[in-house]
């Protein structure tokens, strides 16, 4: 397993030129597709906690399902993201690369150089 880690939809523009920027800088790291295989409640818990905001930056708040679930006029708990993120994966903002005890989302994709 690669030092490096990226939570990856292959559909997403942003993901993709993430995963490029990483390859381009020497970088192979492990991809995970969190559409296809879905975190868990614990593993979104640790990846918010190497996050420098938290699990409430994780949020797709654009995404239509946020407004459908209610999440805009009722915001859950910051302790009920993570289970409700492992129910509703398109709810999770990507790409987010993880190093150690450090994970940087990336939007822009540059914000992940602070990783290497």
């Amino acid at each position: 397993m690669s030092e490096y880690q990226i939570i990856h939809n292959p559909r997403c523009s942003k993901s993709r030129q993430t995963l490029a920027l990483l390859q381009e800088n020497g970088i192979e790291p492990t991809i995970i597709e969190y559409l296809k295989e879905p975190l868990t409640a614990a593993q979104i818990e640790s990846i918010a906690g190497k996050l420098a905001d938290g699990i409430e930056s994780m949020v797709r708040r654009k995404e239509p399902l946020y407004k459908e679930l209610g999440l805009s006029e009722q915001p859950p708990a910051a302790a009920e993201w993570p289970q409700l993120l492992a129910e509703h994966p398109k709810l999770i903002e990507r790409p987010i690369v993880i190093k150690g005890n450090a994970a940087r989302i990336g939007r822009p994709p540059e914000t992940v150089l602070e990783l290497l």
